[in-house]
């Protein structure tokens, strides 16, 4: 099987526009990319949970005296 010649990725894009919108187009492709990030980090083996846990933020206190 060939890979897809400049036609087919433009037709291929075109569909992707029609159907999301040209406002959600980035927003689709940061989550594709995101996924994909996740992927190969867990293809790798690095896990989230080497991470530290972040430490909840502390509020200040609004007791009136």
């Amino acid at each position: 099987m060939r890979p897809p010649g400049p036609f087919e990725i433009g037709l291929i894009l075109l569909i992707v526009l029609i159907i999301f919108g040209a406002g959600k187009l980035p927003q689709v492709f940061r989550s594709a990319g995101q996924g994909l990030r996740e992927f190969r980090k867990a293809k790798e083996g690095e896990f989230d949970e080497d991470k530290p846990a972040e430490k909840p933020k502390k509020r200040k206190s609004t007791k009136k005296s």
